[in-house]
């Protein structure tokens, strides 16, 4: 991902101190960050998702790519510095190989959660409870049938409302 920096000379950087928020789940911002030094901490509701350390890493890309408010918090877990891409698309016009970049960020993280999807389902997939559901979210997943309406949560600890 560093190579992601060669691209991003003309962006404005701004420098955030431990604790300040760069995207808050259920807002928009509009804006694509790029990491140039730091530590960021992305959560979704109470719960930490990850800790993001390697510089050119690209966030806020699926809410601009699905216009849609932030999934998650990024907050900085250090003083960090960041790249900032107010005009996103443009940005991803101009440079292809950045949206390339993402593209195969995306990928990736996707095949991880299939890959442990599929290990669910071959572990928990004949009993009678909520995980034989395995099974459905794979399909909407692979397929992307837009006839499920398909939101993350569960009953027990619903995502807060965004």
């Amino acid at each position: 991902m560093r190579e992601t920096l060669d691209y991003c000379a003309d962006l404005p950087v701004e420098r955030c101190e431990a604790g300040d928020l760069l995207f808050v789940e259920g807002r928009r911002s509009g804006q694509l960050v790029i990491l140039r030094d730091g530590i960021l901490e992305v959560l979704r509701g109470d719960t930490p998702i990850s800790r993001i350390d390697e510089p050119g890493a690209i966030l806020g890309e699926m809410s601009v790519l699905l216009d849609v408010p932030h999934t998650a918090t990024v907050r900085a877990a250090s003083p960090v510095a960041v790249h900032v891409a107010a005009d996103p698309a443009g940005f991803l016009r101009d440079n292809p190989i950045v949206a390339l970049f993402l593209a195969r960020g995306l990928a990736q993280r996707l095949n991880a959660a299939t890959t442990y999807l599929v290990d669910i389902k071959r572990q928990y997939g004949d009993q009678d409870d909520h995980l034989s559901m395995v099974s459905e979210v794979l399909d909407v997943l692979i397929h992307q049938d837009d006839k499920f309406d398909f939101s993350l949560g569960s009953d027990r600890v619903p995502d807060p409302p965004m």
